[in-house]
């Protein structure tokens, strides 16, 4: 971080209808949100100056998410409750930042430090499925991997690495609610309705994975508790 540069924390969520909008649009109407509201804005050094600003892991269009981030720089101090609240003001809705906070220089980027993720995942179907999708999450999780191909490469995930904690079924209004924890970084993350559906195939149930949302985005910390960044 620059001299006289102020990094600024936000967290919001991207639901409803924008939950389609892809990483990129999300970056794009952030800086028109920013430019919008007047913040003192810093930006990059080189040859295509632009907003300075870092986000969490990207979610994947359709994905909803409740505690998602992102940094913003700035060139001159003001209340993160007044920042706060000018974000809010010319952010729709379903965009809107929830909380604010100044972070120190030393701190490692979002993309570093978020490392588990907390996901729901809806399934709706025929008759009661509930006992049925546990069983089946229970037996896919139990065999211990599962081989994501994607873009005609395969990935072999270890279950019991990327799971970091037992995954729950309830019953929804519609369905059935999976709730699990994902581990996740650059060597790549297991996508949960990747997980579900896989499950869902394997017990042969008439079931369809209809939402996804990314619930929270959590820092592991060496005690092995999990933290917010915010």
């Amino acid at each position: 971080m620059a001299n006289g540069e102020f990094r600024l924390r936000v967290r919001y969520g991207k639901v409803g209808r924008l939950r389609w909008l892809s990483h990129l649009e999300v970056l794009h109407a952030l800086e028109r949100t920013v430019r919008r509201a007047g913040l003192p804005y810093a930006v990059t050094h080189g040859f295509s100056p632009h907003m300075k600003v870092a986000f969490g892991p990207a979610l994947p269009v359709g994905t909803a998410g409740e505690n998602e981030y992102y940094d913003i720089w700035l060139t001159r101090y003001t209340k993160a409750e007044e920042l706060l609240s000018l974000l809010a003001s010319a952010m729709p809705q379903d965009l809107a930042p929830t909380a604010a906070g100044y972070v120190g220089d030393s701190e490692p980027s979002l993309g570093a430090a978020l490392t588990i993720a907390r996901y729901q995942v809806e399934v709706t179907g025929k008759g009661s499925l509930t006992e049925q999708v546990h069983a089946a999450m229970k037996s896919l999780v139990d065999s211990g991997t599962l081989t994501v191909t994607h873009k005609g490469k395969h990935k072999v995930f270890d279950l019991a690495r990327s799971l970091p904690e037992e995954t729950r079924v309830t019953q929804s209004a519609d369905g059935s609610r999976i709730e699990l924890a994902v581990r996740i970084g650059p060597e790549g993350s297991l996508r949960p309705e990747a997980l579900v559906r896989a499950a869902l195939q394997s017990a042969q149930l008439d079931a369809t994975v209809v939402r996804v949302t990314r619930t929270d985005t959590l820092i592991e910390q060496q005690e092995g508790l999990w933290a917010r960044p915010l």
